[in-house]
């Protein structure tokens, strides 16, 4: 199957079901472009012409946590095909991802922070999977300018700190709001690793955007979950990938943050021991554990309701899933590839 490019040909198709934050049941959709559209509703009106399709459409499933450069070998067209459209790396050599960022049509589509920012000394420099350049020592405000700057001159959309004091030194309160400051004036979110007592904390109380992973190492206490949620931030879950008691308590922080109405976003930290390469059943299974249902887990894959994206990839699936697990079965298609679905 060969994806096509953006001038696909026009056409309607029918299908037995679609998910816009909802199920909206059988449907019908427009292609323009590398575009789809809904229509509305399918019926005995259905206009001449209409392309019947099996299975069922949903937005672009994206993986909000994703290192590339750790797993061996090329992964954006498995994770095409794993049911992923786009994939964001959170930390590793920025030239390098660069040029993987460059458009595939037969690849999940990456978006990159570049390399972490962190405190001389501080994670992950120490780590033998690190690779080379993947981290910028920060230790004043000159160099949180040149560091910001540099990433985004690679092409980042997101600058990505580290807030892990279980690993090393990290930044006072005065150099943290010393780089944040470089990131809104550069126009980015600020996405945090956050690791040990009280760094939680820290990082809301100055203003970081999305926790990169579930706080994981204290439960949190209400009101600062409240916290959390009244300022927007989002969380990341990548639940699957810590050892029984770590994962014990993310679950129970995941679980209270979405109750108090925060945004939890799919992430499974691919690179970070093995994985498959695509849906992670256990990291479905872990936020089943925290209470999502099906349509909070597909809102945690689709970015949340409204933005989800119908534009050049969308998820495929052979039918409307039973249970959260059976989302494994997704694919990613080609807009310009529907004819091909279920092939």
């Amino acid at each position: 199957m060969t994806p096509k490019a953006m001038d696909a040909p026009p056409a309607v198709f029918r299908i037995a079901d679609a998910w816009r934050g909802t199920w909206m049941g059988p449907s019908l959709v427009r292609r323009g472009g590398g575009t789809l559209h809904y229509v509305g509703p399918s019926s005995a009106a259905d206009p001449a012409g209409v392309v019947d399709l099996p299975g069922v459409l949903l937005p672009g499933f994206t993986d909000h946590h994703v290192h590339v450069q750790l797993h061996p070998g090329d992964a954006l067209e498995p994770l095409a095909a794993g049911g992923f459209s786009r994939v964001i790396d959170l930390g590793g050599d920025p030239d390098v991802l660069a040029v993987l960022a460059e458009p595939d049509p037969f690849a999940a589509a990456l978006e990159f922070a570049g390399a972490f920012l962190t405190a001389p000394g501080g994670y992950p420099s120490d780590r033998a999977w690190a690779p080379a350049n993947s981290w910028r020592a920060i230790s004043s405000a000159d160099d949180a300018e040149l560091a910001v700057a540099e990433q985004v001159a690679a092409g980042a959309s997101r600058i990505k700190i580290a807030l892990n004091a279980s690993a090393g030194p990290v930044w006072d309160d005065a150099l943290l709001a010393e780089v944040i400051a470089e990131v809104r004036a550069a126009g980015l979110p600020v996405i945090a690793h956050v690791e040990g007592q009280g760094q939680v904390a820290r990082a809301i109380a100055a203003g970081v955007d999305v926790l990169a992973h579930a706080p994981f190492s204290e439960v949190l206490p209400p009101a600062l979950v409240e916290q959390a949620v009244a300022q927007g931030q989002r969380w990341v879950s990548t639940l699957a990938i810590h050892a029984p008691a770590e994962r014990a308590i993310a679950i129970a922080n995941v679980g209270a943050f979405a109750a108090a109405g925060g945004e939890v976003l799919y992430g499974s930290d691919l690179g970070n021991g093995e994985q498959p390469l695509g849906l992670n059943a256990a990291e479905l299974a872990a936020l089943v554990d925290a209470g999502f249902d099906e349509t909070a887990v597909l809102r945690s894959l689709v970015g949340g309701f409204g933005r989800g994206r119908w534009k050049k990839r969308v998820t495929w699936m052979p039918a409307r899933p039973a249970t959260p697990l059976d989302i494994v079965d997704a694919v990613s298609l080609s807009v310009g590839d529907l004819e091909g679905a279920g092939a």
